[in-house]
């Protein structure tokens, strides 16, 4: 008996050993109490300066796949952005964080959208001074952080808590990597030709991306831009120019407008630009189609924290 479990748990685990893609777990470790608290932060807009922008102004993480769906987002007084906002759902499973990979994990990238002039346009100073006055918070931490002084540090730390819980699992692809269901005959052409037209390369791991720079244009030159938010502006080398980190294709189907800058509405579309710039070739309608009948299977479960009451 015993020995004929080892077997099936070899057979399961090998199923996807040899895969370049990976199962999302289904669970991760997280402080819950903590990550209830950066919960009702991430919501809270009595964090920016003017008290009308929460992170949740940009990652709608109900109805949107934890973007705001536009091609830029609006922030501090109705300022426009020039980047498109990434997904934060599955993003504590990328190698670094934003376009440009800047940041080397969540709690490094919290503090940019916080200050930046264009988005919250806040200080920690002025977060702390809310955040004192308020005596919600103040038992809140003292019960979470056992302090009688919330600090910025603190707040960190419950905000990253919380993505940290932002995963999307059991997808449809996931199970089927699992070997719970079959995928259509026509998800299956589209996996076969993911992996046969190279799209693999770049899209890999347990984020389907999120682990490497790569070029946008690597075949045939894509337009840039001085603005765009690439590894040319840390490294001002020639060749970073459209670098970026891969995004992640999870949940892919509603992470929509695509593209650093928000420019391509269409994930057809998008398909087609990658397919021709990155690949070199004229992918027919039909391809395209199978493909993205692929990426749909892609799409997660709303992460636990948001679907299940608090203790």
């Amino acid at each position: 008996m015993k020995k004929a479990w080892l077997i099936s748990f070899l057979f399961f685990n090998m199923s996807f050993a040899f895969e370049a893609v990976q199962p999302l777990p289904t669970t991760v470790k997280y402080d819950r109490a903590k990550a209830e608290l950066g919960k009702i932060l991430f919501h809270d807009p009595s964090l920016s300066k003017d008290g009308k922008v929460s992170c949740a102004t940009c990652h709608d993480l109900y109805t949107k796949c934890g973007t705001d769906q536009k091609p830029v987002s609006t922030g501090f007084a109705g300022k426009k952005g020039t980047v498109n906002s990434p997904t934060v759902f599955n993003a504590a499973f990328n190698f670094r964080q934003f376009w440009n990979g800047r940041a080397k994990d969540l709690k490094e990238q919290l503090i940019d959208p916080i200050t930046n002039p264009v988005e919250m346009n806040t200080t920690p100073e002025e977060i702390e001074e809310k955040l004192n006055k308020n005596p919600f918070y103040r038992k809140k931490f003292k019960e979470i952080y056992h302090t009688n002084r919330i600090k910025f540090e603190h707040v960190a730390d419950a905000i990253v808590e919380f993505e940290k819980a932002l995963i999307t699992p059991n997808s449809r692809f996931d199970r089927y990597l699992r070997g719970l269901v079959k995928l259509s005959p026509e998800e299956e052409e589209g996996f076969k030709l993911f992996k046969r037209l190279g799209c693999i390369s770049c899209h890999n791991g347990v984020n389907f991306g999120g682990n490497s720079f790569q070029k946008l244009g690597v075949v045939i030159p894509y337009p840039w831009k001085p603005t765009n938010p690439d590894r040319y502006q840390i490294t001002r080398r020639e060749e970073d120019k459209n670098v970026y980190k891969v995004p992640s294709l999870r949940n892919i189907t509603c992470t929509y407008p695509y593209l650093h800058d928000g420019s391509v509405s269409d994930l057809k579309a998008v398909v087609k630009i990658m397919a021709k710039y990155n690949l070199g070739i004229d992918i027919a309608d039909e391809d395209i189609e199978k493909i993205i009948a692929f990426l749909e299977t892609l799409k997660g479960k709303l992460p636990s924290i948001l679907t299940e009451e608090s203790e």
